[in-house]
């Protein structure tokens, strides 16, 4: 059983970590792996990728719980030499929490991790049971993601073939128990006296088998198709927010439940507004007579209006205003708008402008 990435390990980051050290570790390094930052690079992708799922979990609280949980019990160790790292004296499978549910976890396998190690079903087991569930990583304007809005996608997912209905069958064929697994649609292995159950390969994990193949999908009972979707995207979204679409996702039998679509966000550079927490910054140029004399000028926020701007005599470069309420609203908190002048200086004066500025230094 392949070993599951550590979810502190990446983010490089304690197991005692603070939730502020959580954040600013995965902001780090969402900079540098994000793929804006890294065209065409596969490992950046899934590394980035890797850093969302780690940040979704441990900076929710109860999820973190959840999984320190399992961490404890040395579910994301993998197999040493001995077998897995905690087994019960009496070789009796180990329990998780009550209230653990592994899609918290993202994907990194963690599902089949604990479907072998608690002795879940397996995909089929039940002959409806619902598939994995579906994933995506959406990329959303910046403007966008600050107050809300919603964004088309594509998704490309792996139904149950509309022929068969998901047995893998042809139309008319008889089913009978699989010889490989004698119907039960897992096989079983071990390794230093621990009991591993994967699905079977010759059956898929529906533990029967069908007299002559479907033609539409060879027998495998599913098919790759498309569905359209129109994604809601909440107000302060942030790179590694998730949301969950439930019944969005595809279905391991045709007329059974369908899975949830888990959506991962991925907000773009705006080339006027930055975030800080709540708060949206921006730089605004100023002439060098409005710094000197004073002006109101009008200053664009990210909910798309303008507001006026008072700006006092011998404003000076870099000086931050502050415009109350124009920042992102979030869990009944709102941010303000932080505006920075930045003062044009001319490059080139007519004669008379130039001795105004003589007059002025020699003043």
């Amino acid at each position: 059983m392949a070993a599951t990435p550590d979810f502190y390990a990446v983010l490089g980051v304690p197991e005692t970590a603070t939730p502020e050290q959580i954040k600013k570790a995965y902001r780090k390094l969402a900079k540098q792996y994000h793929p804006d930052a890294n065209p065409n690079n596969p490992v950046a992708s899934e590394k980035f990728k890797q850093l969302s799922e780690a940040n979704g979990v441990l900076s929710d609280t109860e999820k973190r719980a959840k999984y320190d949980q399992m961490r404890r019990l040395g579910a994301f160790g993998g197999m040493d030499r001995g077998g897995f790292r905690q087994r019960q004296p009496s070789g009796g499978a180990q329990q998780p929490p009550p209230d653990f549910d592994s899609a918290d976890f993202g994907s990194f396998g963690l599902g089949d991790i604990f479907s072998s190690i608690f002795g879940r079903k397996g995909r089929g087991d039940d002959g409806g049971g619902t598939p994995d569930h579906a994933e995506v990583t959406v990329t959303v304007p910046f403007r966008t993601a600050a107050v809300g809005g919603k964004v088309p996608i594509t998704l490309a997912m792996t139904d149950a073939c509309v022929t068969c209905g998901g047995t893998g069958g042809a139309p008319g064929a008889t089913m009978s128990a699989c010889g490989e697994c004698n119907g039960r649609g897992t096989i079983s292995f071990g390794q230093g006296g621990f009991a591993v159950n994967r699905p079977c390969p010759a059956c898929r994990g529906r533990g029967r088998v069908p007299s002559l193949r479907c033609a539409t999908c060879a027998g495998s009972g599913e098919q790759r198709t498309e569905r359209q979707l129109l994604v809601t995207v909440p107000p302060a979204t942030e790179t590694g927010t998730r949301i969950r679409l439930k019944g969005q996702g595809p279905r391991q039998k045709a007329g059974g439940p369908a899975s949830d679509v888990l959506v991962t966000f991925t907000v773009e550079p705006d080339r006027f507004f930055s975030r800080d927490g709540l708060n949206i910054r921006c730089e605004v140029p100023v002439t060098l007579a409005q710094a000197v004399l004073g002006a109101t000028i009008q200053v664009n926020t990210v909910h798309g209006s303008k507001v006026k701007l008072r700006i006092p005599a011998g404003t000076q470069p870099g000086k931050v205003f502050r415009v109350r309420g124009q920042g992102l609203e979030k869990q009944g908190q709102k941010g303000d708008q932080l505006v920075t002048m930045k003062v044009k200086i001319p490059e080139k004066l007519t004669p008379e402008q130039e001795e105004a500025f003589k007059a002025f230094a020699g003043s």
